[in-house]
């Protein structure tokens, strides 16, 4: 690896270890072994730096917990309750090593006021998520039906982050993935 490579795999460690708000230049230089004018010559800032860091986070997690596929034998159930009881099933699953992560997530949403970069920053891979969600959780092909799948992941992201926000908060009365889909069918009027 070069130093822009350990410098961002430096600057995720210390994401997940002190938080945003918390993470100084010296700290990515100490994490990554290089010096701190590397951070500059990379990615311009120690900002642009923590945000490309952040992004490739999710992205990350992303990956692990939304592909239900993985779960389901390379294929996603046929029944919409099913798909839907696997994708939680999925992210259930995941939580507790999904904790840093969204623990996170919660103090970039409280710097989002504050910081228009950032939330520049996450518009488009927030947009792309959706997309990965209805297509990895439900099927959905975003390129075939681009107004479903956008929906459908707008739906699932608002209540992932819900979720997880439970989850964190007390991990026993979280809702598990046959709540979840014994309240959709209570919604559905089933």
């Amino acid at each position: 690896m070069g130093h822009k490579e350990d410098l961002l795999e430096g600057a995720k460690r210390c994401l997940l270890e002190k938080g945003y708000g918390r993470t100084t230049a010296r700290d990515i230089v100490a994490a990554s072994g290089t010096n701190l004018a590397s951070i500059g010559y990379h990615y311009g800032s120690k900002d642009a730096l923590l945000q490309r860091a952040y992004l490739a986070l999710t992205e990350e997690w992303g990956e692990r917990a939304v592909v239900v596929a993985d779960e389901t034998g390379g294929e996603l159930p046929a029944d919409p309750y099913e798909r839907f009881h696997a994708f939680w099933a999925r992210l259930v699953g995941v939580a507790e090593e999904s904790r840093p992560v969204w623990r996170l997530q919660t103090e970039v949403v409280t710097r989002l006021d504050d910081d228009e970069k950032l939330r520049e920053a996450i518009k488009a891979p927030q947009g792309e998520a959706r997309r990965v969600i209805a297509e990895g959780a439900l099927g959905l092909d975003p390129g075939a039906e681009p107004e479903r799948a956008r929906v459908a992941g707008l739906l699932l992201q608002a209540l992932a982050a819900g979720v997880m926000i439970q989850w964190m908060a007390d991990p026993e009365s979280a809702p598990s993935a046959d709540d979840l889909t014994e309240g959709l069918k209570v919604l559905m009027g089933e």
